[in-house]
């Protein structure tokens, strides 16, 4: 039996990413025993995934862990985070290992010179790179995220409205460069005839409350009164999610959502747009602002606009949005959006 350690430390989105390689090592492999090192917190995100078979917690010490891990004495580790920590792991272990490439090169000359050398590569393919050795095949089934049951929650409880369906809205993110403004977001709902639940953070709520205030109780703001799998149980459930460029975003790829992502200062060819199955076409619209010099700005992003003007996410045409939302049993035709179209 082989046992083989993935490493991912954080974040949400980039933890959900890897999750095509935990099912293909499993399933492919046969006999294989997956492990799975990530901080603690992220716990909620992998600790249904019936793909793992045990799941390594960090809690900013290795003191223990590391002796502990020792004993497992893994025959590879698939180091999925790249970075001083994860590398301390495995120089710490001494087993066969690989990782990935971040393109950090190629994303540092995109983002200050606008030279793009940056490959057609999804991360998801990069992760797969790491087990090549394996001769594991992408299934192309997409993404996985699983719910516990006793976190699932009924939207009819929360509002009686949500019955004959409702739409996600997602207004977090960590970085202000990649939020949707509160006025955009206003207006979108202001224009939707359906249902609508803001999600997010404790950080977000004020600026739900702002989107309450302005277009009444048709909007919920759920904004820090959900935890991680109950805020997926509700983006499972929904008809439509329009989101940030966040990890709910790819929780919502996950579950094959109808969905508009909605992108500011980064760019989707850094490969981090939403991974659908490759079976089927999944309507997928990434919303964002072609021709702008300043764009991308960052590779992650900024508390602020460099250039003031936030043009990137206030040149993005609300009505574009409300039209493929509301065109539900079909995609609308991207071309006449300035849209971009994920098949």
């Amino acid at each position: 039996m082989q046992k083989i350690l993935i490493i991912r430390f954080s974040s949400i989105g980039d933890i959900v990413l890897t999750t095509p390689v935990i099912r293909c090592l499993k399933n492919q492999l046969g006999d294989a025993e997956i492990h799975f090192l990530t901080k603690k917190q992220y716990e909620p995100l992998l600790q249904a995934n019936p793909y793992i078979d045990h799941l390594w917690l960090y809690d900013h010490n290795f003191k223990s862990l590391v002796p502990a891990l020792k004993k497992e004495h893994f025959d590879f580790i698939a180091d999925l985070h790249h970075n001083i920590r994860s590398a301390f792991v495995r120089c710490m272990l001494r087993r066969p290992s690989a990782t990935f490439s971040k393109l950090n090169i190629q994303k540092w000359l995109m983002v200050n010179f606008k030279w793009n050398f940056l490959p057609d590569v999804h991360i998801v393919d990069r992760y797969f790179k790491t087990v090549s050795s394996f001769r594991i095949l992408n299934d192309g089934e997409g993404l996985d995220h699983f719910i516990p049951e006793q976190q699932e929650v009924d939207p009819a409880q929360i509002s009686p409205s949500f019955r004959n369906g409702y739409i996600v809205v997602v207004i977090g993110g960590k970085h202000h460069t990649k939020i949707f403004p509160v006025d955009k977001v206003t207006e979108v709902c202001r224009r939707l005839d359906v249902p609508v639940i803001l999600l997010g953070g404790e950080e977000d709520f004020e600026r739900g409350e702002e989107v309450v205030r302005a277009v009444g109780t048709r909007v919920i703001n759920g904004c820090g009164l959900f935890t991680l799998n109950q805020a997926a149980s509700l983006i499972f459930q929904s008809d439509s999610v329009l989101t940030n460029d966040t990890g709910m975003m790819h929780i919502a790829a996950a579950f094959c959502k109808r969905m508009v992502s909605v992108w500011g200062n980064t760019i989707p060819a850094f490969g981090m747009t939403p991974y659908m199955p490759t079976d089927d076409n999944y309507p997928t619209l990434i919303a964002e602002v072609h021709g702008l010099s300043c764009r991308p700005c960052s590779k992650l992003g900024f508390r602020e606009c460099p250039r003031k003007h936030f043009r990137c996410m206030n040149d993005i045409d609300v009505g574009e949005i409300v039209q493929f939302l509301k065109s539900s049993d079909s995609p609308v035709d991207s071309s006449s959006l300035g849209i971009t179209s994920i098949p």
